[in-house]
Protein backbone atom coordinates (compact mmCIF):
# COMPACT_ATOMS: atom_id res chain seq x y z
CA UNK A 1 0.00 0.00 0.00
CA UNK A 2 2.76 2.33 0.53
CA UNK A 3 3.94 4.51 3.16
CA UNK A 4 3.85 1.63 5.91
CA UNK A 5 6.97 2.73 7.44
CA UNK A 6 8.94 0.49 4.45
CA UNK A 7 9.60 3.34 2.12
CA UNK A 8 10.59 7.14 3.75
CA UNK A 9 10.04 10.36 0.90
CA UNK A 10 12.71 12.77 -0.26
CA UNK A 11 12.00 16.07 -0.11
CA UNK A 12 12.47 16.80 -3.96
CA UNK A 13 9.43 14.13 -4.77
CA UNK A 14 7.14 15.86 -2.52
CA UNK A 15 7.38 19.42 -3.15
CA UNK A 16 7.90 20.68 -6.64
CA UNK A 17 10.20 23.45 -7.77
CA UNK A 18 10.57 25.70 -10.66
CA UNK A 19 10.73 24.42 -14.26
CA UNK A 20 13.87 24.81 -16.23
CA UNK A 21 14.10 26.91 -18.68
CA UNK A 22 13.78 25.32 -21.93
CA UNK A 23 16.71 26.39 -24.19
CA UNK A 24 16.95 25.64 -27.77
CA UNK A 25 19.14 23.82 -29.34
CA UNK A 26 22.15 25.23 -30.85
CA UNK A 27 22.35 23.06 -33.64
CA UNK A 28 18.98 23.42 -34.80
CA UNK A 29 18.95 26.95 -34.39
CA UNK A 30 21.69 27.16 -36.78
CA UNK A 31 20.24 24.57 -39.01
CA UNK A 32 17.17 26.68 -39.39
CA UNK A 33 18.83 29.93 -40.37
CA UNK A 34 21.65 28.98 -42.82
CA UNK A 35 19.49 26.44 -44.32
CA UNK A 36 15.87 27.62 -44.73
CA UNK A 37 14.46 30.53 -45.83
CA UNK A 38 13.54 33.30 -42.95
CA UNK A 39 9.90 33.97 -44.78
CA UNK A 40 8.58 31.18 -46.12
CA UNK A 41 10.43 28.65 -43.97
CA UNK A 42 11.30 26.36 -47.18
CA UNK A 43 14.49 25.32 -48.39
CA UNK A 44 17.34 27.73 -49.51
CA UNK A 45 17.08 27.32 -53.11
CA UNK A 46 18.80 29.80 -55.82
CA UNK A 47 18.24 32.44 -56.71
CA UNK A 48 19.06 33.52 -52.91
CA UNK A 49 18.35 37.02 -51.82
CA UNK A 50 19.75 38.57 -48.52
CA UNK A 51 18.16 42.18 -46.91
CA UNK A 52 20.36 45.17 -45.49
CA UNK A 53 19.64 42.77 -42.05
CA UNK A 54 21.47 40.19 -42.91
CA UNK A 55 18.65 37.23 -43.56
CA UNK A 56 18.95 34.79 -46.30
CA UNK A 57 15.42 34.60 -48.47
CA UNK A 58 14.14 32.60 -51.37
CA UNK A 59 13.50 35.31 -54.21
CA UNK A 60 10.77 33.58 -55.16
CA UNK A 61 9.20 33.59 -51.46
CA UNK A 62 10.09 37.43 -51.23
CA UNK A 63 8.62 38.59 -54.61
CA UNK A 64 4.86 36.67 -53.64
CA UNK A 65 5.14 38.76 -50.36
CA UNK A 66 5.63 41.84 -52.34
CA UNK A 67 2.90 40.91 -54.83
CA UNK A 68 0.37 40.22 -51.94
CA UNK A 69 -1.58 43.52 -51.33
CA UNK A 70 -4.92 41.94 -50.14
CA UNK A 71 -5.66 42.54 -46.80
CA UNK A 72 -6.00 39.03 -45.00
CA UNK A 73 -2.01 39.27 -45.66
CA UNK A 74 -0.64 38.05 -42.66
CA UNK A 75 1.80 41.02 -41.01
CA UNK A 76 5.36 38.96 -41.34
CA UNK A 77 8.34 40.42 -38.72
CA UNK A 78 10.87 39.10 -40.76
CA UNK A 79 10.21 40.83 -43.76
CA UNK A 80 8.43 43.76 -42.48
CA UNK A 81 11.25 46.28 -43.40
CA UNK A 82 10.96 45.05 -47.09
CA UNK A 83 9.12 47.77 -49.04
CA UNK A 84 10.67 46.54 -52.36
CA UNK A 85 13.06 44.25 -54.87
CA UNK A 86 15.91 46.82 -54.46
CA UNK A 87 15.43 46.31 -50.84
CA UNK A 88 17.31 42.83 -51.46
CA UNK A 89 20.23 41.99 -52.75
CA UNK A 90 20.90 38.48 -54.79
CA UNK A 91 24.01 36.44 -53.69
CA UNK A 92 26.79 35.33 -55.66
CA UNK A 93 27.29 32.11 -53.80
CA UNK A 94 30.22 29.70 -54.17
CA UNK A 95 29.22 25.91 -54.25
CA UNK A 96 31.08 23.40 -51.84
CA UNK A 97 32.51 20.59 -53.97
CA UNK A 98 32.32 18.02 -51.03
CA UNK A 99 28.66 18.57 -50.54
CA UNK A 100 27.04 15.72 -51.66
CA UNK A 101 23.42 16.75 -51.46
CA UNK A 102 20.24 14.96 -50.40
CA UNK A 103 20.85 11.76 -52.03
CA UNK A 104 22.25 9.82 -49.28
CA UNK A 105 20.13 10.11 -46.89
CA UNK A 106 17.41 9.69 -48.54
CA UNK A 107 16.95 5.90 -47.05
CA UNK A 108 17.54 6.78 -44.00
CA UNK A 109 19.92 3.91 -43.14
CA UNK A 110 22.73 6.90 -43.16
CA UNK A 111 23.60 9.23 -41.11
CA UNK A 112 22.93 13.14 -41.98
CA UNK A 113 25.55 15.99 -41.18
CA UNK A 114 23.56 18.73 -40.88
CA UNK A 115 26.89 20.35 -40.74
CA UNK A 116 27.79 20.13 -43.85
CA UNK A 117 27.19 23.07 -46.12
CA UNK A 118 26.26 23.58 -49.80
CA UNK A 119 27.86 26.94 -49.90
CA UNK A 120 31.95 27.51 -48.81
CA UNK A 121 34.34 30.98 -48.99
CA UNK A 122 35.81 31.46 -52.54
CA UNK A 123 39.13 32.46 -50.95
CA UNK A 124 39.52 30.62 -47.56
CA UNK A 125 37.45 27.52 -48.32
CA UNK A 126 35.28 27.75 -45.20
CA UNK A 127 31.99 26.06 -45.04
CA UNK A 128 29.19 28.67 -44.61
CA UNK A 129 27.05 26.51 -41.81
CA UNK A 130 26.88 29.05 -39.05
CA UNK A 131 29.81 27.94 -37.12
CA UNK A 132 32.07 30.64 -39.15
CA UNK A 133 30.95 34.72 -39.69
CA UNK A 134 29.78 35.26 -43.59
CA UNK A 135 29.28 38.63 -45.38
CA UNK A 136 28.42 40.02 -48.62
CA UNK A 137 28.73 43.10 -50.42
CA UNK A 138 26.33 44.96 -50.88
CA UNK A 139 26.83 46.77 -54.23
CA UNK A 140 27.72 43.34 -55.80
CA UNK A 141 26.47 40.61 -54.06
CA UNK A 142 29.67 38.32 -53.88
CA UNK A 143 29.71 36.19 -50.85
CA UNK A 144 32.98 36.17 -48.17
CA UNK A 145 33.83 34.75 -44.80
CA UNK A 146 34.55 37.44 -42.13
CA UNK A 147 38.06 36.02 -41.65
CA UNK A 148 38.81 36.28 -45.94
CA UNK A 149 38.06 39.90 -45.88
CA UNK A 150 40.36 40.51 -42.52
CA UNK A 151 43.40 38.21 -43.71
CA UNK A 152 43.36 39.85 -47.21
CA UNK A 153 42.71 43.66 -46.81
CA UNK A 154 41.12 45.44 -49.90
CA UNK A 155 38.96 48.15 -50.95
CA UNK A 156 38.02 45.95 -53.92
CA UNK A 157 36.06 42.67 -54.13
CA UNK A 158 38.00 39.61 -54.40
CA UNK A 159 36.43 37.90 -56.74
CA UNK A 160 34.61 40.01 -59.07
CA UNK A 161 36.77 43.31 -58.39
CA UNK A 162 33.96 46.25 -57.88
CA UNK A 163 35.20 49.04 -55.28
CA UNK A 164 33.41 48.82 -51.61
CA UNK A 165 33.44 50.59 -48.41
CA UNK A 166 33.21 49.42 -45.55
CA UNK A 167 29.54 50.33 -44.89
CA UNK A 168 28.57 48.03 -47.96
CA UNK A 169 29.72 44.90 -46.19
CA UNK A 170 26.93 43.04 -44.73
CA UNK A 171 27.20 40.33 -41.78
CA UNK A 172 24.55 36.88 -42.88
CA UNK A 173 22.88 36.19 -39.79
CA UNK A 174 24.57 38.57 -37.53
CA UNK A 175 23.63 38.66 -33.39
CA UNK A 176 21.43 41.24 -31.75
CA UNK A 177 24.65 43.86 -31.98
CA UNK A 178 25.20 43.33 -35.55
CA UNK A 179 21.65 43.74 -36.54
CA UNK A 180 21.22 47.04 -34.64
CA UNK A 181 24.37 47.85 -36.02
CA UNK A 182 22.71 47.24 -39.71
CA UNK A 183 19.30 48.63 -39.02
CA UNK A 184 20.81 51.76 -38.04
CA UNK A 185 23.01 52.22 -41.47
CA UNK A 186 19.70 51.23 -43.62
CA UNK A 187 17.88 53.96 -42.15
CA UNK A 188 20.65 56.35 -42.41
CA UNK A 189 20.30 55.18 -46.28
CA UNK A 190 17.07 55.30 -47.08
CA UNK A 191 17.16 58.92 -45.45
CA UNK A 192 19.70 59.82 -47.34
CA UNK A 193 18.47 58.52 -50.56
CA UNK A 194 14.97 60.62 -49.84
CA UNK A 195 16.73 63.98 -49.45
CA UNK A 196 18.29 63.42 -52.59
CA UNK A 197 15.11 62.68 -53.99
CA UNK A 198 13.94 65.89 -52.82
CA UNK A 199 16.59 67.73 -53.99
CA UNK A 200 15.95 66.64 -57.44
CA UNK A 201 12.49 67.32 -57.87
CA UNK A 202 13.27 71.15 -55.73
CA UNK A 203 15.69 71.49 -59.02
CA UNK A 204 13.74 70.63 -61.61
CA UNK A 205 10.74 72.15 -60.66
CA UNK A 206 13.15 75.54 -60.29
CA UNK A 207 14.26 74.94 -64.10
CA UNK A 208 10.80 74.43 -64.99
CA UNK A 209 9.71 77.72 -63.22
CA UNK A 210 12.55 79.69 -65.17
CA UNK A 211 11.75 78.68 -68.84
CA UNK A 212 8.77 79.58 -68.06
CA UNK A 213 9.37 82.85 -66.96
CA UNK A 214 11.72 83.02 -69.88
CA UNK A 215 8.90 82.49 -72.63
CA UNK A 216 6.43 84.61 -71.37
CA UNK A 217 8.85 87.63 -70.66
CA UNK A 218 8.79 89.61 -73.82
CA UNK A 219 12.00 90.03 -76.35
CA UNK A 220 13.23 93.64 -77.28
CA UNK A 221 11.09 93.55 -80.74
CA UNK A 222 8.15 92.89 -78.86
CA UNK A 223 9.03 95.67 -76.68
CA UNK A 224 9.81 98.11 -79.56
CA UNK A 225 6.77 97.31 -81.66
CA UNK A 226 4.72 98.09 -78.54
CA UNK A 227 6.49 101.44 -78.26
CA UNK A 228 5.93 102.47 -81.75
CA UNK A 229 2.24 101.77 -81.41
CA UNK A 230 2.45 104.31 -78.59
CA UNK A 231 3.99 106.83 -80.20
CA UNK A 232 1.69 106.60 -83.95
CA UNK A 233 -1.04 106.75 -81.82
CA UNK A 234 -3.36 110.13 -82.77
CA UNK A 235 -3.23 112.94 -80.85
CA UNK A 236 -7.08 112.95 -79.70
CA UNK A 237 -6.11 109.48 -78.16
CA UNK A 238 -3.28 110.66 -75.65
CA UNK A 239 -5.30 113.38 -74.56
CA UNK A 240 -7.98 111.41 -73.37
CA UNK A 241 -5.64 108.90 -71.71
CA UNK A 242 -4.55 111.85 -70.18
CA UNK A 243 -8.10 113.25 -69.09
CA UNK A 244 -8.87 110.20 -67.67
CA UNK A 245 -5.62 109.41 -65.60
CA UNK A 246 -6.05 113.46 -64.39
CA UNK A 247 -9.00 113.51 -63.56
CA UNK A 248 -9.73 110.12 -61.52
CA UNK A 249 -6.51 110.16 -58.94
CA UNK A 250 -8.15 106.83 -57.29
CA UNK A 251 -7.75 104.42 -59.83
CA UNK A 252 -4.61 103.14 -61.38
CA UNK A 253 -5.84 101.82 -64.28
CA UNK A 254 -6.78 104.10 -67.39
CA UNK A 255 -9.64 102.32 -68.48
CA UNK A 256 -11.87 102.48 -65.32
CA UNK A 257 -13.23 106.05 -64.99
CA UNK A 258 -15.97 107.34 -63.56
CA UNK A 259 -19.21 109.64 -65.07
CA UNK A 260 -17.16 112.94 -64.04
CA UNK A 261 -14.24 111.97 -65.82
CA UNK A 262 -16.26 111.00 -68.83
CA UNK A 263 -18.23 114.85 -68.59
CA UNK A 264 -14.88 116.37 -68.36
CA UNK A 265 -13.02 114.77 -71.16
CA UNK A 266 -16.81 115.31 -73.25
CA UNK A 267 -16.20 119.06 -72.53
CA UNK A 268 -12.76 119.31 -73.51
CA UNK A 269 -13.40 117.83 -76.87
CA UNK A 270 -16.32 120.80 -77.19
CA UNK A 271 -14.32 123.15 -76.28
CA UNK A 272 -11.56 122.24 -78.95
CA UNK A 273 -14.21 122.43 -82.01
CA UNK A 274 -15.28 125.56 -80.42
CA UNK A 275 -12.28 127.21 -80.99
CA UNK A 276 -11.28 126.24 -84.14
CA UNK A 277 -14.61 127.74 -85.18
CA UNK A 278 -14.02 130.96 -83.54
CA UNK A 279 -10.47 130.51 -85.50
CA UNK A 280 -11.85 130.02 -88.52
CA UNK A 281 -13.77 133.38 -88.84
CA UNK A 282 -11.50 135.35 -87.34
CA UNK A 283 -9.31 134.41 -90.37
CA UNK A 284 -11.91 135.15 -92.92
CA UNK A 285 -12.83 138.17 -91.28
CA UNK A 286 -9.51 139.52 -91.18
CA UNK A 287 -8.65 138.52 -94.69
CA UNK A 288 -11.94 140.65 -96.02
CA UNK A 289 -10.50 143.87 -94.25
CA UNK A 290 -6.98 143.05 -96.08
CA UNK A 291 -9.14 143.20 -99.26
CA UNK A 292 -10.75 146.15 -99.34
CA UNK A 293 -8.05 148.32 -97.75
CA UNK A 294 -6.22 147.16 -101.20
CA UNK A 295 -8.41 147.96 -103.21
CA UNK A 296 -9.18 151.61 -101.74
CA UNK A 297 -5.13 152.15 -102.04
CA UNK A 298 -5.43 150.66 -105.28
CA UNK A 299 -8.10 153.18 -106.07
CA UNK A 300 -6.54 156.41 -104.79
CA UNK A 301 -2.93 155.62 -106.76
CA UNK A 302 -4.84 155.66 -109.84
CA UNK A 303 -6.54 158.91 -109.31
CA UNK A 304 -3.08 160.56 -108.31
CA UNK A 305 -1.58 159.09 -111.59
CA UNK A 306 -4.14 160.89 -113.77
Amino acid sequence: MGCDGGTIPKRHELVKGPRKVEKADKNAELVAKWHYCALSQEKLRRPIVACELGRLYNKDAIIEFLLDKSADKTPMTAASHIKSIKNVTELKLADNPAWSGDKESIKGDKYDDMQSARFICPVVGLEMNGRHRFCFLRNCGCVFSERALKEIKSEVCHKCGVPFQEEDVIILNGNKEDVEVLKKRMEDRRLKSKLEKKSKKSKSAESASQQGTTEDSPGPSKAKGRKDCISSSSGEKKQVILTKSSDNGNSSVPGKVNKASATTTKRSIADSEKSEAYKSIFTSHSSAKRSKEECSNWVTHTAYCF
